[in-house]
């Protein structure tokens, strides 16, 4: 009520982080837009309330009055708030979709490829979106028979020693070899094969 929750709406699409993905929040989005009708009805409820006394609306004074003036600046506040959200949404949408295809190149072209919580972020719309770009990626890299979403810098060494941060599945059949990573052990394994698990975080390369 009194327009906290448009206050808290655009507080909540400020507090994410440059180049985060942040979801669009329907939740508090809806909640506004119940609270402008609320104070709708209570304005509508005070100015019955006032006609039914036999007050003149437009010239009265009473607590009637001002408990109308105060929903209806709430109402207001709201709708300006909503009004503000919707374009830094929209335009956060361009942004996402950059995001989005740059999850392509750096991580992988599945979406299972995603950390989880990469993933808890997309919307339904988002996730197409992501499928329809790696699968345009890949017919183009097919056809040229190159893989584009590699490192283009050609590396000193063909492989690279790595350290397991996070939990892998077992038996994971790398390029040359099959492979159990337990947490916290260190291997030398092809750059090519690394790098889609350095990207999600799940290894990190070692230069020492």
């Amino acid at each position: 009520m009194y327009g906290r929750k448009g206050y808290q709406l655009v507080k909540d699409f400020a507090s994410g982080e440059k180049g985060q993905l942040k979801p669009f929040n329907s939740k508090l989005f809806d909640e506004t837009i119940e609270e402008c009708d609320q104070n709708h009805h209570l304005i509508q409820s005070l100015i019955r309330k006032m006609q039914q006394e036999g007050l003149d609306v437009q010239n009265n004074r009473n607590a009637d009055h001002y408990g109308a003036l105060i929903h209806h600046l709430s109402l207001i506040r709201n709708k300006r708030c909503l009004m503000a959200y919707l374009p830094l949404v929209s335009l956060s949408r361009y942004n996402r979709a950059e995001i989005v295809r740059d999850l392509a190149w750096r991580v992988g072209l599945e979406l299972l490829d995603l950390p989880s919580d990469i993933q808890g972020k997309l919307t339904t719309l988002e996730k197409d979106y992501f499928k329809n770009h790696s699968v345009a990626l890949k017919s183009y890299m097919g056809k040229v028979g190159i893989e584009l979403n590699v490192d283009m810098v050609p590396p000193k060494d063909p492989y690279i020693k790595v350290r397991i941060l996070d939990d892998i599945d077992e038996g994971i059949v790398l390029s040359d070899k099959t492979t159990n990573f337990a947490r916290h052990s260190m291997h030398f394994l092809k750059r090519t094969d690394a790098e889609p698990y350095i990207a999600r975080g799940q290894m990190k390369e070692l230069t020492d």
